[in-house]
C-alpha cells in the first residue's frame, strides 16, 4: 500500500494531459510499479493503464490521470501522520490491508478530525 500511495503522488505531480510512460520510483523496479498501477486502475483510482510485453517481459507501460476517487483517497491519506495512523490501526486491529479498509479508516479519521475542528 505504501507503493500505491507513492504512485498516486507521482501521478498527481507529473500528469498534465497525456499518459505517463514508465513511471519511476526510487527503490522499486518497473515490474513492481507496473503491477501496482494495474491494480490502482482496477480499483478505479487511476483512469488508464496499458502495458506492452516482449519476449515474456514487460517492455513498456503507461498510466493516465487520477480519477475523482483517486484524488479523494489521496487527499484523505496525504498527510504522513494520517497515513501512519491508518497503517497502525490496521496492524493493531489485525485487519486486512486492503484498499477498502484503508479508505474506510482514513474516512473515519477525517470525520473525527472534522468534528474536533468544528467542536461538535
Amino acid at each position: 500500500m505504501d507503493l500505491c500511495r507513492k504512485i498516486l503522488f507521482k501521478i498527481e505531480e507529473q500528469y498534465i494531459d497525456t499518459a505517463l510512460s514508465n513511471l519511476e520510483l526510487e527503490n522499486y523496479d518497473n515490474l513492481q510499479i507496473a503491477y501496482h498501477c494495474k491494480i490502482l486502475n482496477e480499483a478505479g483510482l487511476i483512469d488508464y493503464y496499458n502495458a506492452q510485453y516482449a519476449d515474456n517481459s514487460l517492455y513498456f507501460f503507461s498510466v493516465g490521470s487520477l480519477t475523482w476517487e483517486g484524488h479523494d483517497f489521496l487527499d484523505k491519506i496525504r498527510e504522513d501522520t494520517t497515513w501512519n495512523n491508518v497503517k497502525k490501526i490496521i496492524k493493531d486491529k489485525a485487519l486486512p490491508f486492503t484498499l477498502e479498509v484503508a479508505k474506510t479508516i482514513a474516512t473515519d479519521l477525517l470525520a473525527v478530525s472534522m468534528k474536533a475542528a468544528l467542536n461538535l
